[in-house]
């Protein structure tokens, strides 16, 4: 279901992304939810996105939706798996209400694919803030 790639090698992909696009990248992982709360609220000042597989608290964690809501960051939520092709239980995410998107179902190349979706959100957070001060 979740295919044979490392973590290490999902993070190794991610790294030359962002390093080809001058972004620097932190990895984090737990499988405590408090400190991913933790993590969360670290990131306020700090980041300026999160990319998150928040697992199975995916469907029962309000407070890792609160601690996102809370710090406004763009937000990626990403799983290996199609959530909604799973059991029903596994289909209601309490996190995308609170994100920018979520990619589900393309294995570890969803990733990549979230490191492509926040590059753009911050090229777009870029243009917005040059054309606020352009208009001033």
């Amino acid at each position: 279901m979740y295919g044979v790639m490392k973590m290490e090698d999902i993070h190794s992909q991610m790294k030359i992304v962002a390093d080809q696009n001058d972004v620097e990248i932190e990895f984090f992982q737990s499988n405590l939810e408090g400190e991913l709360v933790d993590k969360i609220q670290e990131c306020l000042g700090d980041a300026d996105g999160i990319i998150i597989n928040p697992a199975a608290y995916t469907h029962t964690s309000i407070a890792i939706r609160d601690a996102i809501a809370a710090v406004g960051l763009p937000v990626i939520e990403v799983h290996i798996s199609n959530i909604h092709r799973r059991e029903e239980f596994r289909q209601k995410s309490l996190i995308a209400p609170v994100t920018a998107g979520q990619i589900v179902g393309f294995g570890p190349v969803g990733y990549h694919l979230a490191m492509i979706a926040i590059l753009q959100i911050f090229e777009q957070i870029k243009a917005l803030r040059a054309a606020r001060e352009k208009a001033e």
